[in-house]
């Protein structure tokens, strides 16, 4: 027997930002910030009631390392984005005074420097504890500016160059801890949001993308306020400092409890509870039956049965090709890739069995009714032309089984809630589609940025924790790493894309076509039939057809008056109902997006190695879900009042 994949548990996860030691007004209140993380930290950990915490920063030396020592004691994951691979930024946050200095720290060899060798000892111990997320591609590069400014101090556009990019990297860094956490902690001066990387611009992005930040003034730390808004960086807080402890275990609970009262922990388990089938149900096919009969491409009359792939079968099914591609990105993490499997494809494929079925269910369900409703219309007056009065009550009484079955699909329909299930169902499946690309790249969308559903957000908490769970790999993003994530990750799955999109959009397109083309024929032939009547009659009464003709035909005339119009009015019923017109319109334009995505790509990895950079691999993943994420929504748009009910 089939069981549903166990719903993730929540976990915080935070994110911690803020000045250096060698900041003034770091160093001059070190100790109180310390004592000020640390009474935050323990808010949180209050509020967080038990849930596990994991906690990013940058590792740099002051703010991060004090926030990290303070993570680890209390038990807390730490995971750390670098800005540059491990022995890199080494080199660069042990602050070496010398080029030679530096070379020793990047070999592993103890620079003969007691202060140097000092933070860099921490710094390891740091990185020994901590889940590293390593970019790594550019470090060739930024170990010879680092080497070329330390061999000339007095070299200023030397000094500049080295700082541009390791503000560049540290900015990308930045966006990556900021895109893996529920809020943000910023020990910030206030001087300067202009600095890329920086704690202000660090701030000032987290906010932008709807992460809350809990702003811990380096000069006053203990006069730390919760901020929701960019603009609010610019007021001075209002309100008591004891409330701001409020503010943030509140900011917390949302972050682990999205409704308050359990309604989404009952909601996400409630997806584990519906009851699996390994196959659809003829029954319940209309729907994709009107797709296949209209839409051309094939036998129209073929079997459209489908098997839905368990959940314990996709990793050697289906997700197998994916799988063996992360296991074998250069420099993988051995962890990662039965993680995914574990994680999210188990939970994609069991909310896209549940899906593709009661997609069925409800759009097979409200076809269904509109062909009973034109069928009742129709089988009400068939006797007219064939039988005598004495036998309408049997067309009669199909009738009424007809109606009957109309109001019994759709009472069953709503309390089954098929619209609502379907929609919820899908979220979740197409968001954990691109999941596994997005997280081998380190990149996510930030909490502040997913789509708000109708009926509740549960399938968008449901996978943020399903990705939260296994959170970013311990990988070193080398150039090597990317291509390979690129070429075999990304580019496969938008030429995948682009192929479902491509002929989802013809087939939809020749469906609406076809059904408003039959359609309105029927409701020529209606025309037709009803002037075919009055022809007779005025042919009768001018003698030049048998007086009684009309009165003989009368029936069957009355007859094709009524099925004409009906059958024209189920078939547009139909076809407003799929709206197959819009949804072809949609699969189009994320067909042009997607062709411009795979151009991206294609030109990426035909260009030199060189130019193949993380900023680069990683906006192109963001720009897929990007498209995934525009397409849930105009899907919803379009379906999200079609609730199922009598084709009135």
């Amino acid at each position: 027997m089939t069981t549903a994949p166990p719903p993730p548990q929540p976990r915080l996860s935070i994110g911690v930002t803020g000045h250096r030691s060698g900041n003034p007004a770091f160093a001059a209140n070190r100790a109180r910030i310390e004592a000020v993380l640390a009474t935050v930290l323990d808010i949180i950990s209050a509020a967080a009631s038990g849930e596990a915490v994991r906690l990013h920063t940058l590792l740099a030396d002051g703010t991060d390392h004090l926030a990290a020592q303070s993570a680890l004691a209390r038990g807390w994951e730490l995971v750390a984005p670098l800005p540059f691979g491990r022995a890199l930024n080494c080199a660069i946050n042990a602050h070496p005074a010398t080029a030679d200095q530096a070379r020793a720290l990047l070999d592993g060899r103890d620079p003969q420097d007691p202060g140097v060798s000092a933070g860099a000892a921490a710094i390891r111990d740091l990185c020994a504890r901590a889940r590293l997320f390593e970019l790594s591609d550019a470090d060739d590069e930024i170990a010879a500016l680092h080497q070329a400014m330390l061999a000339a101090p007095g070299d200023v556009p030397a000094a500049q160059h080295f700082a541009t990019r390791v503000s560049q990297r540290v900015e990308l860094a930045g966006r990556v801890m900021i895109e893996q956490s529920d809020l943000l902690i910023g020990v910030w001066d206030g001087v300067s949001r202009s600095f890329g990387g920086g704690t202000g611009h660090t701030i000032g992005v987290a906010l932008m993308m709807g992460a809350p930040v809990v702003l811990i003034d380096a000069h006053a730390p203990e006069h730390w306020r919760v901020l929701r808004s960019v603009e609010a960086l610019q007021h001075p807080s209002t309100e008591p400092d004891a409330e701001q402890a409020d503010h943030l275990a509140d900011v917390v609970r949302a972050a682990l409890h999205p409704a308050g009262d359990g309604s989404v922990r009952h909601a996400m388990a409630a997806l584990g509870v519906q009851k699996w089938r390994d196959r659809s149900h003829p029954l319940f096919h209309l729907y994709r039956r009107v797709e296949a009969v209209f839409g051309g491409g094939g036998n129209r009359l073929r079997s459209l049965r489908q098997t839905y792939e368990k959940p314990e079968a996709i990793a050697t099914g289906s997700g197998q090709g994916l799988l063996r591609a992360l296991d074998t990105l250069p420099g993988a993490d051995p962890a990662f890739a039965p993680a995914i499997a574990q994680r999210i494809l188990q939970r994609f494929a069991w909310a896209d069995g549940l899906s593709t079925r009661v997609s069925d269910l409800y759009r097979g369900g409200m076809a269904a009714n509109f062909v009973a409703s034109g069928l009742a219309i129709v089988v009400g007056t068939a006797y007219l032309p064939f039988f005598d009065s004495d036998v309408k009550w049997i067309f009669a009484l199909t009738e009424f089984l007809l109606l009957c079955s109309i109001l019994a699909v759709t009472s069953y329909g709503r309390r089954a809630r098929w619209h609502a299930r379907w929609f919820e169902t899908r979220r979740v499946a197409e968001y954990l589609r691109l999941a596994p690309i997005m997280m081998a790249l380190g990149t996510a969308r930030a909490p502040g940025h997913w789509p708000k559903g109708a009926g509740g957000n549960w399938p968008e908490f449901y996978a943020l924790q399903s990705l939260r769970e296994v959170g970013l790999p311990q990988v070193a993003t080398t150039r090597e790493y990317l291509r390979g994530a690129l070429h075999g990750l990304l580019d496969q799955h938008i030429a995948g894309q682009l192929e479902y999109h491509r002929a989802k959009a013809r087939r939809l397109a020749t469906t609406h076509a076809n059904l408003d083309r039959l359609s309105a024929w029927m409701f020529q032939l209606a025309v037709l039939s009803v002037a075919s009547y009055l022809v007779v009659r005025g042919a009768a009464a001018l003698h030049l057809v048998p007086h009684d003709w009309p009165h003989e035909l009368s029936k069957i005339f009355t007859f094709l008056g009524v099925l004409f119009p009906a059958l024209g009015g189920m078939l547009a019923g139909i076809r407003y109902f799929g709206d197959f017109d819009r949804f072809a319109a949609i699969s189009e334009v994320s067909t042009e997006k997607l062709e411009v995505v795979q151009h991206r790509a294609e030109l990426l990895l035909a260009a030199p190695a060189s130019a193949l950079d993380y900023a680069s691999v990683a906006e192109l993943a963001r720009a897929t879900d990007d498209i995934v994420v525009t397409e849930i929504e105009n899907w919803q748009a379009v379906f999200g009042g079609k609730h199922i009910t009598v084709p009135v």
